[in-house]
């Protein structure tokens, strides 16, 4: 029987994260997760420097052995339409992959670790909980991701909530695809959806590209993916490859409360698990982080008792930092309610690509930090 003081379900950064955070202030935590690491991860993979900035990492000295690609402009559109380019004359993001940038996270945590296991079986056992007849635990975090099943524990309506569907995928190009590609590394382009609702990006980082789809309308994810697909290689240079490379996965955007039941009796939710993506942009990397944060605040705060009213305090920090006042409520989602001609001129002006699409709804240059104080023990 193994048994720890709490069990994070999920990997991921929001995991790593967390568990971190509670390793270094003592407690005994244990991270279960159903793949092996280093694993591979369907995301975009891209970063802004508030990621590093919140975990308290030096970005350089992240860079050495990884993939970091240094991202100083862009180019925004909608798809069959005009585009802007964007130059900061700086960097103001990151390209990684996911493999090394989770590997490092878990590895910089500390903590104790079980892989190639999925949570099949969860009873709760007096102030325990007992994971798959093998593992006890008092509290449970579930950073599972969209279909974590501590979310389910806690009764997230999995399937029947309004998810944004994505599809990506990321490779090491062939020399002569490298030849063929004609996105430079150091320039994401964003295409949106005529109706404002999703969109696609392409992504260079270095040798490796990325690219992906993704749409609020998740019925019409096959359609629309195709379409962009199609789109994308005539754009780039790419031969007729991509739609067999892509791999879905799902997630619900933040709208002023994430999930319904973000915690229970001895158990909560952080990352995706909680639905805490950029309303915007989809973005899910830094708020996973920061929920993880703030989850890790209250956890210690409850000083062992995980019942109910001590772990309540995290719905209202959760509420607190991405409540409808932060940077990532913003204003994007309000102009896909305008026409699609209004949408078009708004996308093919210079200061409004900058300004709103990327400054404010991408970069979030205007946001508040989290800082991880307690969590700077590399």
């Amino acid at each position: 029987m193994e048994t720890c003081e709490v069990l994070v379900v999920g990997g991921g950064p929001a995991g790593s994260t967390c568990a971190g955070a509670l390793v270094a202030a003592g407690l005994d935590v244990l991270l279960l997760d159903k793949e092996s690491f280093p694993r591979q991860k369907v995301c975009a993979g891209w970063i802004t420097p508030a990621v590093f900035e919140t975990l308290g990492v030096d970005a350089e000295e992240y860079r050495p052995g990884r993939v970091l690609q240094d991202i100083r402009r862009f180019r925004t559109g909608l798809m069959h339409g005009a585009t802007v380019a964007t130059d900061y004359g700086a960097t103001v993001s990151y390209g990684i992959r996911r493999a090394e940038f989770d590997q490092y996270l878990l590895q910089r945590s500390h903590v104790r670790r079980l892989f190639g296991e999925s949570v099949t079986t969860l009873q709760r056992q007096d102030d325990w909980w007992l994971i798959n007849r093998h593992i006890r635990a008092r509290l449970l975090v579930g950073a599972g991701g969209h279909f974590c099943p501590v979310a389910q524990l806690l009764g997230a309506r999995i399937g029947h909530e309004k998810v944004v569907a994505s599809q990506a995928a990321e490779w090491a190009m062939s020399p002569a695809e490298e030849q063929q590609c004609r996105i430079q590394p150091d320039t994401p382009v964003l295409y949106f959806c005529q109706d404002m609702k999703g969109y696609g990006w392409l992504f260079r980082k270095g040798k490796y590209l990325n690219i992906g789809f993704g749409r609020k309308d998740a019925g019409n994810i096959v359609r629309h993916t195709k379409d962009f697909c199609t789109f994308i290689e005539q754009q780039a240079g790419l031969q007729d490859s991509l739609p067999a490379r892509l791999q879905g996965h799902a997630y619900r955007l933040y709208t002023g409360e994430g999930r319904r039941h973000c915690f229970g009796d001895g158990a909560i939710l952080i990352g995706d698990a909680a639905g805490v993506a950029c309303p915007d942009s989809g973005e899910g990397i830094l708020p996973a982080i920061e929920s993880a944060l703030l989850a890790s605040e209250t956890i210690l705060a409850a000083k062992g008792d995980y019942s109910c009213v001590n772990l309540e305090p995290y719905a209202v920090r959760l509420g607190s930092h991405f409540g409808s006042e932060h940077p990532h409520v913003s204003s994007l989602p309000a102009f896909s309610r305008l026409s699609c001609f209004l949408g078009t001129k708004l996308l093919s002006n210079s200061w409004f690509a900058r300004h709103i699409v990327l400054d404010r709804c991408f970069l979030h240059t205007d946001r508040k930090i989290l800082h991880a104080d307690y969590y700077r023990h590399g």
